[in-house]
This record gives structure tokens, sequence and C-alpha cells, in this order.
């Protein structure tokens, strides 16, 4: 990794949710649509396998009597089990994210989750930084991740964090994640306030992340106590906005994504002012 990443500051953590080189990528399309970038290697793969994969203008496509999302998905699912028998892709998650050529267009097709990266597709997610007013200031509940996950084991996230499933509202996500991963109720979780997006694109070994996150912020009330239901999280502490801060600003103990809910937090609750030196790349970073 490149050393400045390794260096201590918040900048780094923008820095590294947009490292990339996509010389080695190419676009993948839909209906004359980019959608996203794969693998050169991975483009070759798909290509051995013929249908419903086939080259073009320099990248791949979907063939084009493909005509709608459901014929697309279900040739592309039938792809993926050949893949995944052949060792190339680990396991599916079995759960569908729509793949669209922006946020509120029509669905080309859906996806596999855990695909997406493979495909480059942007995939979209909403976070809650859930916070608490006190005397001495805002204190933050921050999640530790259990260390079974296959993402991120051990390390800390925002109270409610998850990706957005196909066919399924933001407003619905919330209040399940909500739900599954603090125990919120949903009238609680609809408390939420939507306060905008950051986004980032992330080269990984599997392929890119275009990633979009929807912020929320939820004050709760002093005596309310978050608890999770579905074992990603195994314990939840209320630290003061200084040493959230502090822990995001000199460790890599965050869940590489969350770094950047925080810095937006930080930033909309006046902690980091323009008097930082990096204050204004951190602005502009958080929104590639």
């Amino acid at each position: 990794m490149v050393d400045h990443l390794r260096s201590p500051g918040f900048l780094r953590h923008i820095q590294a949710c947009n490292w990339h080189d996509l010389s080695g990528f190419r676009p993948f399309s839909i209906a004359g649509v980019t959608v996203g970038q794969v693998r050169v290697g991975f483009m070759e793969r798909l290509l051995t396998l013929g249908p419903p994969f086939v080259a073009d203008q320099g990248g791949i496509a979907l063939h084009p009597d493909l005509t709608d999302a459901p014929s697309r998905s279900r040739a592309v699912a039938s792809a993926l089990d050949r893949l995944v028998a052949a060792g190339v892709i680990r396991e599916l998650r079995r759960e569908m994210y729509a793949v669209t050529e922006g946020w509120g267009q029509p669905t080309l097709m859906e996806l596999d989750r855990a695909a997406i990266p493979y495909f480059g597709v942007t995939a979209y997610g909403l976070h809650v930084n859930g916070f608490v007013r006190q005397p001495d200031g805002i204190h933050l509940w921050v999640g530790k991740r259990a260390m079974d996950r296959g993402v991120a084991p051990g390390q800390y996230d925002n109270l409610v964090a998850g990706g957005q499933p196909a066919g399924l509202s933001l407003a619905d996500n919330l209040v399940k994640e909500a739900w599954e991963e603090a125990g919120l109720p949903a009238d609680m979780a609809l408390r939420a306030v939507p306060v905008g997006a950051i986004s980032y694109l992330m080269e990984q070994d599997k392929g890119l992340k275009p990633d979009i996150l929807f912020l929320y912020d939820l004050e709760l009330p002093a005596d309310f106590v978050p608890r999770n239901t579905d074992g990603e999280v195994e314990r939840f502490d209320l630290w003061p906005l200084s040493r959230v801060a502090a822990s995001v600003r000199d460790s890599d103990d965050w869940k590489f994504n969350v770094n950047l809910t925080v810095i937006d937090f930080l930033i909309r609750h006046g902690w980091l002012t323009p008097d930082h030196p990096e204050y204004l790349e951190l602005c502009r970073g958080l929104r590639r």
C-alpha cells in the first residue's frame, strides 16, 4: 500500500477508499449502457462461458437478445453458478442488488450481492450515525463488529449500516436494518434524518467498489441502549465525539467506509472545522 495511506490523519481513509487503477479494467454494458467495469482477466473468463456474455467494443456486454431485466437476471445467475462451481467466485449471498444506469433509474437486471465488485457496478447502502446529547457534548454509539464477520471482523462500525437490496425502499431497508443491527423499533428508526450521501471508488481483489452510501443522523434518548439481534455486532459503546475523532484519526480500527461516514459527521456537527489543514480536501473527497 502507498506510504501516505498509512500516515496518521483523517484524509488517508478517503485516499484508501478511492485507490484504484482503471487501466486493468474494461467496461461492462447492458443494452448499450455502461453499468460497470470488469478486470481484464475476469472479462476473458466470462467470454469463455459464451451466452449471456459477448465481446463489445473492447469490453463486455450482455447478449442483445436479453431484452428485459428478468431474462438478464436469470441468465447471469446461471453463469454465476458455473463460476462458483469452478471456484472463480467463492460463494453467492443470495441477496439481489439492482443494476441501473443511476439512482432512481429503471432496473436493467438484478445481480447477486457477492458478484457486485466482480462486475464493478454501483452499489448503494445506508449508514446511521446514532448519537446522544449529554452535558459535555455529543456522544456517538459505536458498534464492535463480531469476529466471525467476513468483512472487517472486530472493527468499529456505525449504529446501523447495510446494503440496499433490490425491491426494497430506503425507508423499509432502514427499518429492517435498524431492528436487526441495533434493536431499534420502527417508530424510532424512522426518526432518523437523511443528511446526504458519500461516494467512493475503491479497487479490491475482487474488482471495483463504486459505492454510494446514504447517510442518516438519529438522535437517541439517553436511556436507550442498542441491542444487536443478527450476530453482526458483539457490543455497542457510547463514546464522546473527541474519542471517536481521535480513534479515526490515529488508528485503522474502523471498517474502511465507516471512517468516511464518521468524518462526514464530524464536519457537519462542527467538530472538524475549516481551521483543520485537511478540511477542504476532506469535504471534496467524501463525494467522489
